[in-house]
């Protein structure tokens, strides 16, 4: 059986936001390379880096939504290997 992701309806989307961040990180390889003043890096870094927390959030809120969910719903060890895994992405998300 096949497994379905959390985010699979909006793959698409989260694609996107991705290629977009790979894109802004390119421009600011770019700027690096031609000598650009380091608060307009800075600015674009802290820009790509909201971005891929942006992203990270909406994956976070579809594993809760989905995934553990679901295993919550099944209960027991499922569950609670779940909401363990789930606490160590958040603890990752605030730590970074």
């Amino acid at each position: 059986m096949e497994r379905v992701h959390g985010y699979e309806g909006r793959k698409d989307e989260l694609l996107k936001r991705l290629r977009r961040a790979e894109g802004q990180v390119r421009g600011i390889a770019r700027m690096v390379d031609d000598d650009q003043y380091c608060i307009d890096i800075l600015t674009q870094v802290s820009a790509v880096t909201k971005a891929l927390e942006n992203v990270a959030l909406s994956l976070l809120d579809d594993h809760l939504s989905h995934c553990v969910a679901e295993a919550a719903a099944q209960g027991g060890p499922v569950a609670e290997e779940k909401l363990k895994e789930a606490n160590q992405a958040i603890a990752r998300l605030v730590r970074s």
